[in-house]
């Protein structure tokens, strides 16, 4: 929150402890993020590309997810990531 820029080799990652239905907003956020929703397997159930700045609106996972990655918006279609994709990162349950 309130951050105002996001270097594009950069993220947040929102781990849970049990798979959820995790939804996210905007509330607070200044630049617009890609919202990566990752299964507990670590396939990507889905990504919420762009999501605008100060938004209010739910923005849902497809199904339970174990973590949400955040990246700066339009990253994820730079990289090429796209749902069905495998993530791991080294804290990974």
């Amino acid at each position: 929150m309130y951050r105002q820029s996001l270097a594009s080799d950069r993220g947040m990652i929102f781990p849970f402890a049990k798979p959820v239905d995790a939804t996210f907003w905007m509330k607070d956020t200044l630049i617009p993020l890609d919202l990566i929703f990752v299964r507990a397997d670590g396939t990507i159930a889905n990504i919420a590309a762009n999501a605008r700045p100060m938004d209010l609106s739910i923005i849902p996972s497809d199904g339970p997810v174990t973590a949400v990655l955040e990246i700066a918006g339009g990253r994820a279609a730079e990289l090429g990531i796209r749902a069905g994709d495998h993530v791991r990162w080294p804290h990974q349950r």
